[in-house]
C-alpha cells in the first residue's frame, strides 16, 4: 500500500466512522490505566553509577575494607553536635541515647560504637554496655574524664569519629558521630539508590528517641526523602503546569469544546506513557519526571495544529467532514514525518550506557509514539464526531477564526521571516550560522560536574515554595542540610577525598615503598604534609603503632633497609605482628587479612574542580607499582560526568544522523523533494547551538538531566520546523511560488506554532518551581529549547527555504537548461 493510499485511509476511518475510533481509543485507555498502580518510584542516582571500572573499585573497597567513618550498609549514624561533645553532660546524653536504642528490639541493634563509649571504656575498661559505660561517666569527676578523652584520643578510631575542630590538648570537639549496626534480614540498597530501604522506618521511628542535640542520619532517611522529592515536586508543577496551560489553551481554541477535547486527549497521552511504565515494569525516576511536559508540550501542538488547519477548512464554509479529510490527509503526513525525528531524537538516548537516560530516551520515544495516535487519530475523530452533533443540534460554536489569519494582530508579526528572506536571504542565513557557531564553541566550555546534590532539595527552599498552603507546601528535608554538615565538619566526608585501591602480592619488599612514594610531590588538589601527600593507608598505622610500641619500632626497623621508617624487607611478618596487635581493627581498614588488597586515602582540597580531583586521583594511582585503581565519590561522579557529556554528544550525532537520512527519505517519498530534509536540519542546528551558549552564560551545568536537552531540543526543533517546511512544500506545488508559499505558511502554520510555543514554554517553566535544582533547571533550559526552536523556524526557515530554492533553480537550469517551478 503506497504512503498516500494509507494516509487517505486513516483521514477517511477518521471522518466516516468517528464514534468506532472513539470508542476503541477509550477501551484502549482503560486497559493502559491497569498499569498505573504498578508505576514504582526510584529517586536515587544508582543507575548513573552502575558498572563503571570506579564504582566496581568502589564496591570492592566497601566490601573489603571497614574505616571508622564510613560503615558497612546497615548502619544509622548519630550525629552530635554541641559546645563540646567530649564533656561529661554530652557524654551521657549519647550514652543515654544509645541505651535508649539498644534497650528496643525492634532497631534490630547489632551493635555501636561512638566517641562516647570508647572514653567510657578508658574509665572502666569492663564497661562494654550502654548502662555500664553511663555509670562509668557518671561517676567520674571532670579530670578523671579529661585524662580518659587524652587516652581516647591516642587510638585514630576515635579520632575519626570526631569534627575536624577536634582539639587535642583541650580535649573539646563540636561534634561527633556514632554508629548503629542493625542485623537486617535483607542487605539494604545503597544511599541514595530509591529503593524500598528496611532501615527507613528504623531511622525515622529513631528520629524520636535521639536526645535533641542528635541528627539522624542514614540510607534510610537519605531513600525516604528523595522519594518523597518527587511526589513533593509534582505535587507543585502539576497543578501550576495545568492553569497556565488551561489558560493558554483557552486562547488557542477559544471554544469550550475544543478546550475539553484537547485536554482530554493530553490526559489520554499521560495514561498511555504511564500505564506503560507501570506494565512494563520501569521505575519512574527524576529523570522520568521531564516526560509529562515533553508529551504536553508535543501533544499541545499537534492538538493546535488539527484545530487550526480544520478551521481554515471550515472558514470556507465546509462541513465538518470535508474539512477535517482535507487537514488530516495534510496533517497526518506531518505528524508522521514530526513523530518519526522526535523519536529519533529521544530514542537516541537509548544508546547510553546510564541506565536512567536510556530509560529516559526509551519512554520518551514511545510517548511521542503515543501522542502521535492520539492527536492524530482520536481527537481528528472526536473532533467531527462534536462538530456533526453541534451542526445538527444547531449548537453554535466559538472562536472559529484560524489563529495569525491575515488582518489579525499575530498575523501581520508572524511573517517577518518572510521579510527578511525577500531581501537578503543569503547573508542572513551566513549570519545565523556564524552566530550559532560562536555559541556551540562558547557552549563547549560548559560546566559537566556531577553531584548526588542535583538530586535531593535545596537547602534554601525559595519563600514562594515554603509559603505555599497545603497540600502543596512541600516536607520538611533534613537530609541536605545533614549533608552539608558533615562535609564542613568532618575530614572523613566521602567529598573530601579520593581512595586508591591497590591489589596484589603486599608482602613484595617494594609494596609499602610504593605506596610512600606514589604520594611524593602530590598532583595540585591533594592536600600535602610537608611535600607529601596527606594519605591515610597501612603505612601510617605501621608509623602510629611503631611510635607507641618499642617492640614493634624494632621490627620495623630490622627491616627497614634504608631507613627511612618504612619496612622493604619482612613485609610479611610486619603485618603478622600488626595484626596480633591491639590496633588489628584499625589496619584491617587499610589492609586486608590475606595481604592483597590494600586501601590508601588521600586529602584533597575542598573546593578543587571535580575533574581535576579525578585526573589527580588517576596519576597518583598510575605511580603504584602493583595494579592500582583510583576511586571514590568524586572519581565515580566524574566518570559519570564524561559518560553523561559522551552520551550527550553521540545520542546528538546519531539523532542528527539518523534525522537528516529519514527527512530526506520522507520527503522524496512524500513530496518528491529529499532536499528538503537538510533544509529541514537548518533552523534545528541553530537552536541546540544557541542553547548550548545560553546554558553556559547562564551557568547551568551539563549534568543528568539537562544532559538530555539537545536531544529535546532536537526532538522539539523538528517539531516546529517540520510543520513549516511540509506546509510549505505543499503550498508550493499548488503555487509555485516560494514567497507566497512562506507567507500562507507563516501566518496558517505560524499561528499554531505560536499558540503552541507559549503554551509548551510556559508549561514546562513551571519546572523551576521544582523541589530540586535539577528539575528547575531542565525546564528553563527546556523552555528557552522550545523559544529558540520556534523563532528558528518562524525567522530563519524562510531564509533557508528561499535560499534552497534559489540553488535548486541554478542546479535545475544548468542541468536541464529549464527554469526550476520554484520561483524565488
Amino acid at each position: 500500500m503506497s504512503q498516500d493510499n494509507l494516509v487517505r485511509r486513516v483521514a477517511g476511518l477518521v471522518v466516516d466512522r468517528p464514534a468506532a475510533v472513539v470508542v476503541a481509543f477509550l477501551v484502549v485507555t482503560a486497559g493502559f490505566a491497569t498499569g498505573l498502580p504498578a508505576v514504582s518510584t526510584d529517586a536515587g542516582t544508582e543507575g548513573f553509577t552502575e558498572d563503571l571500572p570506579s564504582t566496581n573499585a568502589l564496591e570492592k573497597v566497601e566490601g573489603l575494607f571497614e574505616p571508622p567513618f564510613d560503615p558497612p550498609e546497615g548502619t544509622t549514624q548519630l550525629i552530635q553536635s554541641s559546645q563540646n561533645v567530649l564533656a561529661k553532660p554530652s557524654l551521657l546524653r549519647m550514652l543515654a541515647t544509645l541505651e535508649r536504642i539498644e534497650s528496643d528490639p525492634g532497631f534490630r541493634v547489632k551493635s555501636t560504637s561512638s566517641a562516647a563509649s570508647l572514653v567510657a571504656q578508658q574509665l572502666d575498661p569492663d564497661a562494654t554496655t550502654p548502662e555500664a559505660q553511663t555509670e562509668a561517666v557518671e561517676g567520674a569527676t571532670p579530670a578523671e574524664i579529661a585524662r580518659a578523652v587524652d587516652r581516647a584520643g591516642e587510638n585514630p578510631a576515635f579520632r575519626a569519629l570526631l569534627s575536624d575542630d577536634y582539639n587535642e590538648r583541650a580535649g573539646s570537639a563540636g561534634a561527633t558521630i556514632a554508629i548503629v549496626t542493625h542485623a537486617l534480614p535483607a542487605e539494604p540498597p545503597s544511599a541514595g539508590s530509591g529503593t524500598d530501604d528496611p532501615l527507613t522506618p528504623l531511622q525515622e521511628r529513631m528520629q524520636h528517641v535521639v536526645s535533641a542535640d542528635i541528627v539522624v542520619f542514614g540510607s534510610g532517611i537519605l531513600a525516604a526523602e528523595t522519594g518523597t522529592v518527587i511526589a513533593d515536586s509534582l505535587l507543585i508543577i502539576v497543578p501550576a503546569a495545568s492553569l497556565l496551560i488551561l489558560t493558554f489553551l483557552l486562547y488557542a481554541y477559544r471554544d469550550p469544546a475544543d478546550l475539553a477535547l484537547g485536554v482530554i486527549s493530553l490526559a489520554m497521552t499521560i495514561v498511555w506513557t504511564f500505564g506503560f511504565l507501570g506494565l512494563a515494569g520501569i521505575a519512574f525516576t527524576q529523570l522520568l519526571v521531564a516526560v509529562p511536559p515533553l508529551l504536553l508540550a508535543v501533544g499541545i501542538d499537534f492538538g493546535i495544529h488539527v484545530v487550526n488547519r480544520y478551521r481554515e477548512e471550515r472558514v470556507k464554509g465546509r462541513s465538518p467532514t470535508v474539512s477535517m479529510d482535507i487537514a488530516g490527509r495534510q496533517l497526518l503526513v506531518a505528524f508522521f514525518i514530526v513523530t518519526g525525528t522526535t523519536v529519533i531524537g529521544f530514542a537516541a538516548n537509548a544508546t547510553s550506557s546510564l541506565k536512567p537516560i536510556a530509560d529516559f530516551g526509551i519512554t520518551a520515544a514511545i510517548g511521542i509514539t503515543f501522542t502521535f495516535l492520539v492527536f492524530g487519530v482520536f481527537l481528528p475523530a472526536a473532533k467531527v464526531l462534536v462538530d456533526t452533533q453541534r451542526d445538527r443540534l444547531g449548537i453554535p460554536a466559538f472562536g472559529q477564526r484560524p489563529l495569525g489569519q491575515e488582518g489579525s494582530r499575530l498575523g501581520a508579526v508572524l511573517p517577518v521571516g518572510v521579510v527578511i528572506a525577500r531581501r537578503a536571504p543569503g547573508i542572513f542565513l551566513v549570519l545565523v550560522l556564524l552566530l550559532a557557531g560562536v555559541s556551540a564553541n562558547y557552549g563547549a566550555g560548559i560546566d559537566t560536574t556531577f553531584s548526588e546534590d542535583d538530586f535531593l532539595p535545596r537547602t534554601d527552599q525559595p519563600v514562594y515554595i515554603t509559603s505555599l498552603p497545603e497540600p502543596f507546601k512541600p516536607g520538611v528535608y533534613t537530609t541536605p542540610e545533614t549533608i552539608d554538615f558533615l562535609e564542613e565538619n568532618f575530614e572523613s566526608a566521602e567529598d573530601d577525598v579520593v581512595i586508591v585501591l591497590v591489589e596484589g602480592p603486599l608482602t613484595e619488599d617494594y609494596a609499602l615503598e610504593s605506596i610512600q612514594r606514589a604520594g611524593e610531590n602530590p598532583p595540585t588538589t591533594l592536600v600535602v604534609d610537608r611535600r607529601d601527600a596527606r594519605a591515610e593507608s597501612i603505612v601510617t598505622v605501621i608509623r602510629q603503632y611503631a611510635a607507641r610500641d618499642p617492640e614493634f619500632a624494632a621490627l620495623v626497623a630490622r627491616n627497614d633497609l634504608d631507613g627511612n621508617g618504612i619496612p622493604d624487607d619482612g613485609l610479611d611478618q610486619v603485618y603478622d605482628a600488626l595484626l596480633d596487635s591491639p590496633v588489628r581493627d584499625t589496619a584491617l581498614t587499610y589492609l586486608t587479612d590475606d595481604y592483597r588488597s590494600a586501601r590508601i586515602v588521600y586529602r584533597v582540597e575542598s573546593d578543587a574542580e571535580q575533574d581535576v580531583v579525578a585526573g589527580d586521583a588517576v596519576t597518583v594511582a598510575e605511580r603504584h607499582r602493583l595494579q592500582a585503581t583510583a576511586t571514590g565519590t568524586i572519581v565515580v561522579f566524574q566518570a559519570v560526568s564524561g559518560l553523561i557529556f559522551e552520551t550527550a554528544v553521540e545520542s546528538l550525532v546519531i539523532a542528527l544522523a539518523l534525522t537528516a537520512v529519514f527527512l530526506v527519505f520522507i520527503y522524496r517519498v512524500t513530496l518528491g523533494m529529499g532536499s528538503l530534509g537538510i533544509v529541514n536540519l537548518v533552523p534545528i542546528a541553530v537552536s541546540i547551538a544557541f542553547i548550548a551558549g545560553s546554558m553556559r552564560f547562564l551557568g547551568i551545568p551539563f549534568n543528568a538531566l539537562t544532559a538530555t536537552v539537545f536531544s529535546v531540543a532536537l526532538g522539539l526543533g523538528i517539531d516546529y520546523s517540520a510543520h513549516v517546511i511540509h506546509r510549505v512544500a505543499e503550498e508550493l506545488a499548488e503555487t509555485g511560488d516560494v514567497f507566497a508559499a512562506l507567507e500562507n505558511t507563516t501566518r496558517g502554520t505560524g499561528g499554531a506554532l505560536t499558540g503552541s510555543m507559549l503554551t509548551t514554554v510556559s508549561g514546562i517553566g513551571v519546572l523551576g518551581l521544582a523541589i530540586t535544582p535539577i528539575l528547575g533547571q531542565f525546564g528553563l533550559v527546556v523552555a528557552l529549547s522550545v523559544f529558540y526552536s520556534y523563532l528558528a523556524s518562524i525567522v530563519v526557515t524562510p531564509a533557508a527555504v528561499v535560499v534552497w530554492a534559489r540553488l535548486l533553480e541554478a542546479w535545475r537550469a544548468a542541468r536541464f537548461g529549464r527554469p526550476a517551478r520554484a520561483r524565488a
